[in-house]
């Protein structure tokens, strides 16, 4: 051997020796899980959950001084609003499941916002639109998130609200550092959304994004929320809030008016559920789409998903199909409950499921499924926390602008966007999910939460559009069918699929594509793609989770909050 082939030789034994070193010390991890970026959090008597630390301290210090989850949950709303504009606002709709310790029960509200009432769809065709788009005044709806946070704290707070609104109003007033992921989508929607009215005015920095680390202030905000904390809830809809946000609109070209605002209300709702395995998963019922989640279920409890091991062909491949069919329903069925023609209760059945998922063929993806036939009524990027208290009691929320920031639409000195959650409309004639007057759209944020005989387990949720009943249905399979811990089924990598058959009229014909996340093995993708999945590189579709798990033995909270966000989990 040459004195070049021994360097040679020399370098590799070297490399060699490192890795297997590196690899030993990585198998050598006290958590030893595949997927955990870190352990669960554990606290003997209270947690909170969120996409943003400051929020889930903040959540924490009013439970600490006598709130509950209830309060705690919308004082982390209300500073997300703040903390995450890229996500949420007051501007937008919300979503939450209550586990109320008093009554043993769980609780649904619905607190999303109807389209105005006097636009009308002829209106859209007339002026030549094959759908709403998505930005400007048109997708404009009214703003149901302090509605629903009043409906939440009165049925359910302690706390006065003006104690609950003042941690988000003081960071609005005195400035936060930004964090790194919530800096990335800003800067993206500062080029989307500043040519709107009011926006660059009030949501950027000399008109750009502020920077990681960079202190935002949103003053006008403060002086939103300190009117609300301090009038109640009809200074938003009743008051001169509603009365700039009406004239702001007509203004602009929109169609949202001061009557729309005045006349809202949310509703309280009752969760939907199926038994998977043993235990009951809980969603609410349409307009959201919490029960695409319960339809893939209960198709996939029908294979014996656990014999085939997280990340296989077959599981994904399963999932895929039983996704596939499930949307096709949702395009179809899902709409405002007040104009649906379909039976949630039948959508559900596990006789439908069956039916539904002998159209699957194991070794070959579908191009395309017809939607489903249940009896038909003839009468007739988001942000989600949970938060759980000493009491017992736990909150599911949900909370959205819907794309991301929102329409751009930013009415002068009130420091919030407001939705264009009405993007999610058709412009069909007889369909469901049509566009008409005092209409609520079809929506994709949805909360959920598991109980097992009657006793809370786990209040979780997973934000981003289409990925949210996706993402729910697979950390219920990577806790239910491959044994994962809390921390670590929010971690394993993620199946996306997109192409579906949309509710804003969109079929799918082509079989859709396919995204898998980083840590799904290359011999997995070459079998998928040789059964006719369209395998394609994204980066970031695949959602934000938080989670909190009351043990059923030591009755602690467990908390989990994954890396793809800025989160945190934490208790005392």
């Amino acid at each position: 051997m040459n004195r070049f082939s021994l360097v040679i030789a020399k370098l590799l034994c070297t490399l060699l020796f490192l890795c297997t070193g590196l690899n030993a010390m990585a198998a050598d991890r006290v958590t030893g899980k595949p997927f955990a970026t870190r352990s669960e959090i554990i606290a003997p008597s209270a947690m909170a959950a969120t996409s943003h630390p400051l929020a889930t301290q903040i959540a924490l210090a009013v439970m600490k001084e006598g709130g509950n989850a209830v309060d705690a949950a919308i004082a982390a709303n209300a500073a997300l609003g703040l903390m995450e504009p890229t996500g949420n606002g007051i501007g937008g709709d919300l979503f939450a499941i209550v586990w109320d310790a008093g009554s043993k029960s769980l609780y649904g509200l619905n607190a999303s916002g109807r389209s105005p009432a006097s636009l009308t769809r002829e209106w859209f065709n007339q002026n030549g639109y094959e759908k709403i788009p998505p930005y400007g005044p048109l997708p404009v709806s009214v703003p149901g998130t302090v509605d629903g946070w009043f409906k939440l704290h009165g049925r359910f707070g302690k706390l006065p609200m003006k104690r609950i609104l003042q941690p988000a109003i003081d960071y609005a007033r005195n400035g936060h550092p930004v964090h790194e992921t919530i800096q990335y989508y800003w800067d993206v929607y500062v080029g989307r959304l500043s040519e709107y009215p009011g926006f660059v005015e009030q949501m950027t920095i000399d008109g750009r994004a502020p920077q990681t680390g960079e202190i935002w202030k949103n003053p006008n905000l403060a002086n939103t929320l300190e009117q609300i904390a301090n009038e109640g809830r009809d200074a938003f809809y009743k008051g001169q809030i509603a009365r700039v946000i009406g004239e702001y609109m007509q203004a602009n070209g929109g169609f949202l008016v001061y009557e729309d605002l005045a006349s809202h209300e949310g509703e309280w709702v009752e969760p939907q559920s199926i038994n998977y395995r043993g235990f009951d998963v809980w969603e609410l019922p349409p307009n959201g789409q919490g029960i695409a989640a319960l339809q893939i279920l209960n198709i996939m409890e029908l294979h014996d998903v656990a014999s085939m091991g997280f990340g296989s062909a077959d599981y994904i491949h399963v999932f895929l199909e039983a996704k596939k069919l499930a949307f096709e329903d949702r395009a179809r069925f899902y709409a405002d409950p007040d104009f649906m023609n379909v039976s949630v209760e039948k959508l559900l059945s596990k006789e439908y499921a069956a039916k539904r998922n002998s159209l699957i063929d194991m070794k070959n993806a579908a191009l395309s499924f017809p939607h489903g036939d249940p009896e038909v009524l003839r009468e007739g990027d988001t942000i989600y926390l949970t938060t759980a208290d000493p009491a017992g009691n736990m909150v599911s929320l949900i909370q959205s602008n819907y794309r991301g920031m929102g329409s751009g639409m930013t009415p002068p000195g009130l420091g919030f966007i407001l939705q264009n959650r009405g993007e999610l409309f058709n412009l069909e004639a007889g369909h469901p999910n049509s566009f008409e007057p005092g209409k609520r759209p079809f929506h994709t944020i949805i909360p959920a939460f598991i109980t097992r005989e009657g006793k809370p387990w786990i209040s979780f949720g997973l934000m981003g559009g289409g990925m949210q009943p996706q993402g729910h249905a697979q950390i219920v399979a990577n806790l239910l069918d491959f044994g994962m811990g809390l921390q670590e089924a929010g971690d394993a990598p993620r199946i996306y699929h997109s192409g579906s058959s949309e509710p804003t009229g969109e079929h799918m014909t082509d079989g859709g594509i396919v995204n898998l996340e980083t840590g799904i093995d290359y011999a997995v993708i070459r079998d998928l793609m040789s059964r006719g999945h369209r395998i394609e590189f994204a980066k970031g579709p695949y959602g934000g989770y938080q989670a909190i798990m009351k043990h059923p033995a030591h009755g602690v909270y467990f908390g989990a909050s994954e890396s793809r966000k800025d989160g945190q989990a934490a208790g005392y």
